[in-house]
C-alpha cells in the first residue's frame, strides 16, 4: 500500500494506504468550488457552440486521449503545451490543496531565508534531508495573457511544489515534517522563464502525478506570502509516468496510477491541455518537462 501524506494536524500514523491532499483531509468541500466553477463555465461554452456544431457537423474535441501504453527502458517522451495569439487563455486556476506551505494552512516556507534557490532536492535551513528518485528539471515560461501570450513576465515569480517518491510532503507528512525539500521560489529572467532542479514526483492515493504552483507579480510578493496572481498545477503523462515508476523506489505509484486516469483524475478531468506538461528525456539522464503559463 502506498504511504500518503497526512496534515500534521490530522491524527498521526505511519501506516500505509491513508488517502490523501486535495481529496481528503480538508475534504471534497475544498476541492470542488474550484472544480464545479470550471466545470459551469465548460458547461456554460458548450451549450452556446451546440448550433454551431450541429450546423458543421464536427465532432467534439476531447481533452486527450485515455488509450495510453507504458514506454520501456529509458525512452523520452513529449506531449505538446503552451498557448500563444487566439488559444491564449489564463492558466486555470486550482486548489494548493492541503499542503501549501505558504501560511494558509500551517507551515509559511515562503518567508524563510533559503527559500528562493534552483534546486529544491534538499531541505535548507536547520533541515537537511534530501529528496531521493530520478532527476526532474521543471522551466515553467510566464507570459502575460492579456497580450495574447506573446509577451513574458519579466520579474515576476513562482512558488512551486510537489510530492516526494513515496508520495509524501515536507512540513506535513508523517516522516518528512521537519523537512523543507520539494518547495522552492525563482524569478523570471527576461523571457520570463525559470527552472528547478528537482526529483520526479511519485503518485499517491487518489491523484494524478502533479506539481502545484503559485504565481506571483514579483518575487517580493512571492517571500511575503501575498498577492498570489495565479495557482494552478501541472500534469504528467502517462507513458513518462510509466517508464519512471518501473525503477526503483516507485514501486506504491505503479499500483496507485494504474488505478487513475487523467480523465478521471479530480483536478484534471475537467480538462488539462494547458496543464499537461511537454516532457522528455530518459530514467538514466533525467526528465525536462516545460509549460507555458498564461496570467
Amino acid at each position: 500500500m502506498s504511504t500518503a501524506p497526512k496534515s500534521s494536524s490530522s491524527s498521526h500514523g505511519h501506516g500505509h494506504g491513508h488517502h490523501h491532499d486535495d481529496e481528503f483531509d480538508r475534504g471534497l468541500a475544498y476541492d470542488l468550488p474550484v472544480f464545479a466553477r470550471r466545470r459551469m463555465i465548460r458547461l456554460l461554452a458548450g451549450a452556446s457552440m451546440v448550433p454551431l456544431v450541429a450546423a458543421c457537423s464536427s465532432d467534439e474535441s476531447g481533452s486527450g486521449s485515455a488509450s495510453d501504453s507504458a514506454s520501456s527502458g529509458s525512452s523520452s517522451s513529449s506531449s505538446s503545451s503552451g498557448a500563444s495569439g487566439s488559444d491564449c487563455e489564463v492558466i486555470p486556476s486550482e486548489t494548493a490543496g492541503p499542503y501549501p506551505g505558504d501560511g494558509s494552512n500551517g507551515p509559511n516556507v515562503l518567508t524563510e531565508s533559503g527559500v528562493v534557490r534552483r534546486d529544491i532536492t534538499k531541505s535548507f535551513g536547520s533541515s537537511n534531508g534530501v529528496a531521493e528518485g530520478i532527476p526532474l528539471t521543471i522551466t515553467l515560461t510566464v507570459v502575460d495573457q492579456s497580450s495574447g501570450c506573446d509577451t513574458p513576465k519579466k520579474g515576476a515569480a513562482v512558488y512551486l511544489w510537489h510530492c516526494d517518491r513515496e508520495g509524501r510532503y515536507s512540513l506535513y507528512s508523517d516522516g518528512v515534517t521537519e523537512e523543507n525539500y520539494l518547495r522552492g521560489v525563482q524569478e523570471t529572467d527576461d523571457e520570463g522563464r525559470l527552472t528547478f532542479t528537482s526529483i520526479f514526483p511519485g503518485c499517491y492515493t487518489g491523484r494524478w502525478p502533479h506539481i502545484h504552483f503559485e504565481v506571483y507579480d514579483s518575487l517580493d510578493d512571492a517571500t511575503a506570502a501575498r498577492n498570489i496572481a495565479a495557482t494552478s498545477q501541472l500534469a504528467f503523462p502517462k507513458d513518462v509516468c510509466d517508464t519512471v515508476y518501473a525503477t526503483d523506489g516507485y514501486g506504491d505509484s505503479v499500483r496507485n496510477l494504474g488505478e487513475l486516469s487523467l480523465e478521471t483524475d479530480m483536478i484534471f478531468s475537467d480538462g488539462y491541455d494547458q496543464q499537461l506538461a511537454t516532457v522528455e528525456g530518459s530514467t538514466d539522464k533525467g526528465y525536462t518537462a516545460t509549460l507555458t503559463v498564461p496570467v
